[in-house]
């Protein structure tokens, strides 16, 4: 599987698993031009941005650590400014998650971490 197909498949199995934690998906791929938030998603007074990350073997580390500094930094500039085009949304808490999904054949292991950065 490549890369590209690999992460939209782990996107889809982060979105089901947050939607079984009866979360409400708001975006997908929120995008500008300093990046992405995979998930955007609402629960009761909850607002999440949710990173995936998805692999298929640990060469690398485990897929959660690949979740940078400076990738988390750009995470929170992003959620600003969503912020600003929603102000509706304004009096949510607000939560940093990451979704970690790692293939291993046809099995996986998916780890939510909630409040992650």
């Amino acid at each position: 599987m490549i890369n590209k197909e690999l992460g939209k498949q782990g996107e889809a199995m982060a979105c089901l698993l947050l939607k079984r934690q009866g979360f409400s998906i708001l975006c997908r791929n929120y995008a500008n031009r300093i990046g992405e938030i995979d998930v955007i998603a609402k629960k009761g007074n909850t607002l999440v941005f949710c990173e995936v990350k998805t692999r298929n073997n640990t060469n690398y580390g485990q897929p959660f650590e690949a979740v940078s500094s400076h990738k988390q930094k750009t995470i929170n500039r992003l959620a600003l400014m969503f912020l600003q085009r929603h102000p509706e949304l304004l009096d949510y808490e607000i939560r940093f998650d990451v979704v970690s999904i790692l293939f291993n054949g046809k099995k996986h292991n998916i780890f939510h971490i909630e409040n992650a950065f």
